[in-house]
């Protein structure tokens, strides 16, 4: 027993450093995202709201049956008698309260409307399909924005190794440059510009630390995980070839994009909804012929019969037919047909905008593709070159042949070329990334 005691705090201890520990692969940060993202919940509610008014418009198309009742009492306090004719016989009733029910099945049925009722339900259905690919669209959002933080992420933990890697090489350069004020080989002044980079490499540091709780905090809010913990990313080990690889064209992409992503879609059937609210406008114009029936009996207090036998004998039913043709309705068949025209007009417009939207964003994704693929292999061989001219520099600068300026001038080219790898590295792979999910593709680095 005490082994258990012992042995439970151990294993809770341990799952929690391993929850601390667990490091987060985009294709979990994008499922997770999927499942407990809010907004994209908020979709689904609204979607499934939408198909309860489809089931709704086609029960539309069956009559209507109702039952309804009423139940009334009359007190006269200064009547002596009631009196009631029943079959030709006199009835004497000393009550001064009676009471009187009546009991009624009511249906009604909308034969023809100018075909309103499947115009609406066709309506119905459309909006609902619209709702899926809202859904659909707020699901692609939140990808592309998960997939945009996790490579800031990435971006700014290399970026935070740079600035350690740099910053150590500051201060080692600092210890070296004490030993030589110590000894006269350099003056003081260089050693307080050294140690003014410190504090400028600290601060980049800083900045970039900065930088990574930012996003971070973004992301997580964005997968809706709202505790203290550290939440942290699994490293990248992208090979060159992935930077590299070569890119669909820019027409195939877009063609693809054209016909299957949802916001196009959806525009799409904007334009069939407008054509429906159209029909239905003009569907003003004609008549409506309804049908109606109902099964009615009643009973009183006052009769001599009983319940049962009265609601027998009063037992009644009735059937009609109501034709409505409309003659003037002040205007509003003729506004409901000119604003449907207008809305179909809209629809065609914004169907027309989403593509161009659609073709700038994946033209934007192609070029800085592209261009980042060609200035990484430009950063890659810079960063090459400025790391052996520091390495020299530094080393020539141990010797006293090279001044503060010369060795401060050489790590600060090192550090943008270092930069500029990392930022063109990254900004390959998101770029890439993006025209592959536009291509169908699911989203990996």
């Amino acid at each position: 027993m005490k082994l258990l005691l012992i042995g439970l705090p151990l294993l809770w201890a341990s799952g929690t450093l391993m929850a601390q520990d667990k490091r987060w692969s985009l294709q979990e940060c994008l499922d997770y995202a999927l499942e407990n993202n809010i907004q994209l919940k908020e979709k689904a509610v609204t979607t499934a709201s939408s198909k309860e008014d489809v089931l709704q418009q086609k029960s539309a198309l069956f009559p209507s049956v109702s039952f309804s009742t009423s139940q009334s009492m009359n007190y006269r306090p200064f009547s002596k008698q009631t009196t009631s004719l029943e079959g030709g016989t006199m009835t004497f009733n000393t009550n001064a309260v009676s009471y009187n029910g009546s009991y009624g099945i009511n249906a009604q049925w909308t034969v023809w409307n100018g075909g309103r009722n499947r115009l609406n339900i066709k309506d119905a259905e459309l909006t609902h399909q619209q709702n899926e690919l809202a859904e659909t669209q707020q699901a692609n959002s939140i990808q592309e924005q998960v997939a945009r933080l996790y490579v800031q992420i990435l971006y700014e933990n290399e970026a935070i190794r740079v600035c350690q890697e740099i910053l150590k090489a500051s201060e080692m350069q600092v210890e070296r440059a004490k030993e030589m004020v110590a000894v006269g080989s350099l003056a003081k002044v260089e050693q307080v510009q050294l140690e003014a980079q410190v504090a400028q490499d600290r601060y980049s540091l800083i900045s970039a630390q900065s930088q990574l709780a930012d996003y971070t905090l973004q992301l997580k809010q964005l997968l809706e995980i709202h505790d203290g913990e550290a939440f942290l990313v699994r490293p990248l080990d992208a090979e060159d070839s992935h930077v590299t690889v070569p890119l669909a064209s820019q027409e195939e992409i877009y063609q693809y994009a054209l016909e299957n992503r949802p916001e196009i879609k959806n525009m799409k059937l904007g334009i069939e909804r407008s054509k429906v609210s159209l029909s239905s406008a003009r569907a003003g114009y004609m008549p409506t012929i309804s049908l109606n029936g109902g099964l009615g009996t009643s009973n009183a207090s006052a009769q001599v019969d009983g319940f049962g036998v009265q609601v027998k004998n009063n037992l009644a039913y009735s059937m009609g037919l109501s034709v409505s043709v409309p003659i003037y309705d002040n205007r509003a068949a003729r506004t409901n047909i000119r604003k449907a025209k207008y809305s179909r007009e809209s629809a065609e417009l914004q169907l027309q905008e989403a593509q161009k939207q659609l073709y700038s964003t994946i033209e934007s994704y192609f070029l800085d593709a592209t261009n980042s693929q060609q200035q990484y292999l430009y950063a890659k061989k810079n960063v090459e070159s400025m790391q052996e001219s520091y390495n020299l520099t530094s080393e020539q600068f141990h010797l006293g042949l090279k001044n503060i300026v010369e060795l401060t001038t050489g790590k600060n080219n090192l550090l943008q070329a270092q930069q500029q790898l990392l930022e063109s590295k990254y900004n390959a792979l998101y770029n890439i990334a993006m025209l592959n999910f536009y291509h169908g593709k699911n989203i990996s680095l």
